[in-house]
């Protein structure tokens, strides 16, 4: 894994890029913003872009109206703008409806939010599935707003449109898939969402060029109602996901965050753990719980997949959560490639995890006329925990587990037994208690 004291490497840098790149966009659960970041997206990888009808049925949901922004503003009786969408797109809350009125400040405070308690950063706010309208601002600005008219404006649409989103997969050598999903739906935040979004891109670029076993699907997609559209329509393509991710909130100084997978033990859930604790860094586990990001849709009763999220520090836990302190500061790109190491490390874990039946069970076999004592220092006891448990009843995870070594260590140890002929794949399941006695 990264050392975070030493300088990033190239990956981390080319993530912080990305997000910076797409920071200054507006973007929505739907909308021209969701579109420009998926354009801006498809220059680092072939994505492709979907568009579903507002008023599409999925599952309990309709596909929403479609929400643009061009302009918002709060005018005093000075002419002067006191709060201005063109200096932060989190001024304006999120699908509000068309405004264009003269009011009071006793009014127009209805509608504004601030944060007493942080006086100095902007909220976050949303209103997509009920029609409304407002502003966010600094706490401070909002007490220094003086009695007096203001013209209120904000020049958006909510009509009849579409709902987009991204998907790309790559094909491997099965047809069971490994799915990465992040969202697309926040305006410029930083942690939660583009470091998200930046870490599925590096790691596409990464498998597209391996040859895997797994094929790969990545979404990018608006939350909640983008991960419900894509289950809704794609209820086939659902079946084959064997492993899942959710990515956000994977770019701040926090330590790695693990959710498991409603299930609790999938092999998701058990590789994702192993590789944190390998790393020698703190991080914490926590079960699952129906609320947070998209894994609650891919973990609902009626799909129950094996999809956990990992984050840095937890959403909602760390005080620039959803304001405008969430902003290319608070992400680094060490704290980038530390979490693209780790969830690179995980798919290797994915990708090598197998079952292997001992070609010579009965008793230890000999290492040295094979010439396996002069491998490199350490790698002995590897082999000998591999021949042991290699009874195709434990994969090699199973056996990094119970060994307490790094996957990678065992599974090193089985290539050189396999090679020597002591080690055969199998399925799970067939079992050297199956075979006959000799």
């Amino acid at each position: 894994m990264s050392d975070l004291n030493h300088p990033p490497i190239q990956v981390g840098d080319a993530m912080y890029q990305l997000a910076a790149e797409l920071f200054p966009i507006c973007r929505s659960i739907t909308g021209d913003g969701v579109r420009a970041t998926l354009a801006h997206i498809q220059r680092q990888i072939p994505l492709t872009t979907h568009e579903v009808a507002s008023g599409t049925p999925v599952f309990d949901w309709t596909v929403p109206k479609e929400w643009n922004i061009r302009d918002a503003y709060i005018r005093n009786e000075a002419g002067a703008r006191v709060v201005d969408f063109r200096q932060s797109n989190l001024h304006v809350v999120n699908y509000s409806v068309p405004v264009n009125q003269t009011m009071s400040l006793a009014e127009l405070k209805k509608h504004l939010f601030s944060l007493p308690d942080k006086p100095d950063w902007i909220p976050y706010r949303t209103s997509y599935y009920k029609e409304n309208w407002g502003f966010c601002l600094r706490h401070r600005d909002l007490l220094n707003l003086t009695d007096g008219n203001y013209e209120v404006v904000i020049d958006s649409s909510l009509e009849p449109g579409h709902l987009t989103y991204g998907e790309y997969l790559i094909p491997g050598q099965s047809a069971d898939e490994v799915l990465i999903s992040c969202h697309t739906c926040h305006p410029s935040l930083a942690n939660d969402n583009l470091s998200g979004v930046s870490l599925a891109v590096a790691l596409a670029q990464r498998m597209r060029a391996l040859s895997a076993r797994y094929s790969y699907r990545f979404l990018f997609i608006p939350g909640t109602i983008g991960a419900i559209t894509w289950l809704a329509l794609n209820k086939d393509k659902a079946a084959r996901i064997k492993h899942g991710l959710v990515l956000t909130c994977v770019g701040d100084p926090g330590q790695t965050t693990y959710k498991k997978s409603r299930r609790g033990d999938a092999d998701i859930d058990r590789a994702t753990l192993h590789v944190l604790k390998q790393s020698g860094s703190p991080f914490a586990a926590i079960d699952f719980y129906p609320y947070g990001y998209d894994e609650r849709q891919y973990c609902s009763p009626g799909f129950n997949l094996a999809v956990g999220c990992l984050m840095r520090s937890q959403h909602g836990e760390f005080a620039e959560y959803h304001t405008s302190a969430d902003n290319l500061d608070l992400i680094q790109p060490a704290f980038l490639q530390d979490s693209y190491n780790k969830v690179a490390a995980l798919i290797d874990v994915l990708e090598g995890n197998r079952y292997y039946m001992n070609q010579n069970p009965y008793c230890e076999p000999q290492l040295g006329k094979r010439g396996l004592y002069d491998v490199v220092d350490g790698e002995v006891m590897a082999m000998l925990w591999t021949l042991n448990f290699s009874d195709g009843k434990h994969s090699l995870l199973d056996i990094a587990e119970r060994a307490g070594m790094s996957f990678e260590r065992i599974h090193k140890s089985a290539q050189i037994l396999a090679a020597h002929g002591l080690l055969k794949e199998s399925g799970a399941g067939d079992s050297i208690a199956s075979r006959p006695a000799a």
